[in-house]
């Protein structure tokens, strides 16, 4: 335990029962460690000291009913001062606060508070009231109480009403960030399809010019052949060759061949050959057979006549 000017104590030696009183013993700061090995001292009296703050861990002494700090020179309490729920009797006479902290809502069993010789704010200065005897500081401690809910129950609204307004920020954000994505989606899709317009219209020119080409070239070229063809006359319509002119050309053909033969046996030097020897002698047994056919033919004739 901290001392100004004087000795280190037990807090065992300080013990009465559940009574623990450090009062008068010149404290700058509160020996936290040391009291929280003594769940026992449920009242703990730390007036007339030194104190002008108390440590956060302070509010882990959640066994104490009953605290006195008057007659020092707090100028606030811890922000999670309203840790000590089993508090019931709080002195805070004469120090140097001016508010409370919210979380002092959270002392569900108070029954008794002294907030005399503060510097209080107005509006919680007169909630408090005095504190002049007991059912004063009763109500005191009524009244307080409410007064901090009211105003841990408007932070509550106030800290709700910015969560939905950043929820509701976040949500237009999001909405917003959709749109921009869809917006940029579209843009794409009717880039992609002026493009691919943009295509099609070139493979429809590039077809139609292939086949203007190809139908100038198929006009070029007729108009190039149909001179030619009009420069013939008009051939009348060709029949087919019949069966006896085909026989005719035949026998015409034999007939050629078979002159041609006796020329040749007969004018050049291949008369002495055996083929020509035998076509000499069948031709001149022919001419001898249509001689004897002449005579006949001629007497026949004759006979008639007379």
């Amino acid at each position: 335990m901290s001392r100004a000017g004087g000795k280190g104590l037990s807090l065992k030696d300080k013990l009465d029962g559940n009574e623990l009183d450090l009062s008068l013993c010149d404290l700058n700061e509160v020996p936290v460690r040391e009291l929280a090995t003594l769940p026992k001292a449920t009242i703990l009296d730390l007036s007339c000291n030194n104190l002008i703050s108390l440590p956060s861990d302070f509010c882990s002494l959640m066994h104490l009913v009953k605290l006195d700090l008057s007659k020092n020179r707090l100028q606030q309490l811890p922000l999670d001062f309203g840790r000590l729920v089993n508090l019931q009797h709080l002195d805070l006479l004469n120090n140097r606060l001016v508010t409370l902290p919210v979380s002092f809502a959270q002392l569900k069993n108070l029954k008794w508070l002294d907030l005399k010789d503060n510097p209080l704010d107005p509006v919680l200065a007169k909630v408090a009231g005095d504190c002049l005897d007991e059912k004063q500081c009763k109500q005191a401690a009524v009244k307080v109480l409410q007064h901090m809910k009211a105003i841990q129950s408007e932070q509550d609204r106030q800290r709700q009403r910015k969560l939905q307004a950043e929820r509701e920020m976040e949500k237009k954000r999001e909405a917003e960030q959709r749109a921009k994505e869809a917006q940029e989606r579209e843009l794409r899709k009717r880039e992609k399809a002026e493009e691919k317009e943009r295509r099609r219209r070139e493979y429809d020119a590039q077809k139609a010019a292939k086949q203007e080409m190809e139908k100038k070239t198929k006009k070029e070229t007729v108009h190039t052949r149909k001179p030619a063809s009009s420069s013939r006359p008009p051939q009348p319509p060709r029949h087919k060759p019949s069966w006896s002119r085909s026989v005719l050309r035949v026998l015409l053909f034999v007939l050629f061949c078979i002159l041609c033969t006796l020329a040749a046996c007969k004018l050049t030097e291949l008369q002495r050959q055996p083929l020509c020897v035998s076509v000499n002698t069948l031709y001149e047994d022919v001419v001898a057979a249509l001689q004897n056919h002449k005579t006949l033919q001629n007497m026949l004739q004759h006979n008639s006549q007379q």
